[in-house]
């Protein structure tokens, strides 16, 4: 089995300003804001499968994200034909948190990706959590079976 290359974007170690409706990006395909964000855009264009990650705050994606995705606007014609998969945690239930998965899989379908699979990180809270739970040979079965 051929392994596979893995190049980890961590949104919080990076530098995404707000998207700022201008719609400059609508004439020139470029954000007039000058951050990571065309750098992650390159990223999602020439991979092959995504891994998209994000705890949940009062019921939703974290802002990071939010943020991220609402920075897209550039490239959105672009971004699809992806397999994706989601690592979605938080301290409720899958019940819980099943807003941000239909959320998420709503958004990148749209895109024109294929969602494969949502891997759900229950009843963590803390930091680190989830590294002591089943999901994760759950993610490390699914990243085997890509």
């Amino acid at each position: 089995m051929e392994g596979h290359n893995v190049d980890m974007v961590s949104l919080y170690d990076q530098k995404i300003g707000f998207c700022k409706a201008c719609y400059s990006c609508f004439k020139t395909g470029k954000c007039v804001l000058l951050d990571d964000m065309e750098m992650i855009l390159d990223k999602i264009q020439m991979s092959d499968i995504l891994v998209i990650a994000t705890p949940t705050y009062f019921m939703t994606m974290n802002g990071m994200l939010q943020n991220t995705i609402d920075r897209f606007l550039p490239r959105w014609q672009n971004l699809g034909g992806h397999e994706v998969y989601f690592i979605i945690t938080g301290h409720d239930e899958k019940s819980g948190l099943e807003l941000v998965g239909k959320e998420l899989t709503t958004i990148f379908e749209h895109l024109g990706n294929m969602v494969k699979g949502i891997i759900w990180g229950e009843n963590v809270w803390q930091k680190g959590e989830v590294l002591s739970t089943p999901v994760m040979q759950e993610a490390y079965q699914a990243g085997l079976d890509c």
